[in-house]
């Protein structure tokens, strides 16, 4: 059984080391970067299935790898580590592809269950979502991670296809928040929660384009997802 590889780029050396080996101790294969001018020639080489990014780092910051990244590859896990949790840096991560945003001091505990449960979401939207959607005037192509309107693709991260999908599920009808939780992250933290009014409100952004579709706030409810 083949290991699962991570790219790890962290630039404060005892804390890269120590978290390196501590994956390493879980099984998984873990090439460490501490440098940010380094890491695509690394990603490109290595081919992770899963990139654990610190923000601050000499060169080129995280954001700006992202963004790099995800013009090689579409759909790999991206989890941002900082300790720059304001709401501004969580919609800085999202934008530049991150999936994930995990707050400095972290446990390694909290890091490998992050690591599994996006594998999880990613393998899953893989393995059972290849189906093209019209939600009014746009197209939504899952498997190529694509929201299309008058021509014009939009690409989409992981997080923002799970979350769209089960919106299409629930079409015209009302889902709770708790339930979108468990589906899109697994699980209903607080901090998880925070992610999902950023998502949300990415998804509207990206819809304004056609006034029959909406994303309704029930509040202390869900949302009522509406088409036509």
């Amino acid at each position: 059984m083949e290991k699962t590889k991570i790219l790890y780029v962290e630039d404060e050396p005892f804390l890269g080391r120590i978290v390196k080996e501590s994956l390493e101790t879980r099984g998984f294969e873990v090439r460490l970067v501490a440098d940010g001018k380094l890491v695509q020639a690394s990603f490109e080489d290595m081919e992770p299935d899963i990139c654990v990014l610190d923000v601050m780092l000499p060169n080129k910051d995280g954001y700006s790898i992202s963004k790099s990244i995800r013009e090689v590859r579409s759909n790999v896990p991206i989890i941002f580590v900082s300790a720059k949790i304001q709401t501004e840096d969580l919609l800085k991560g999202f934008e530049s592809g991150g999936n994930d945003y995990l707050r400095k001091p972290f446990s390694m505990e909290e890091l490998i269950v992050r690591i599994n449960n996006l594998l999880h979401l990613t393998q899953k939207t893989n393995s059972t979502t290849k189906e093209i959607a019209a939600i009014g005037k746009f197209i939504f192509n899952s498997s190529r991670y694509e929201l299309v309107f008058q021509g014009v693709v939009r690409k989409l991260s992981n997080r923002e296809v799970l979350l769209l999908q089960v919106l299409i599920e629930n079409k015209n009808a009302t889902i709770s928040r708790k339930e979108i939780l468990m589906k899109v992250w697994g699980d209903d933290s607080f901090f998880n929660s925070r992610n999902l009014d950023v998502y949300i409100n990415k998804l509207r952004d990206y819809l304004k384009g056609d006034e029959a579709v909406k994303i309704v706030t029930l509040k202390g409810v869900g949302y009522h997802f509406s088409v036509g």
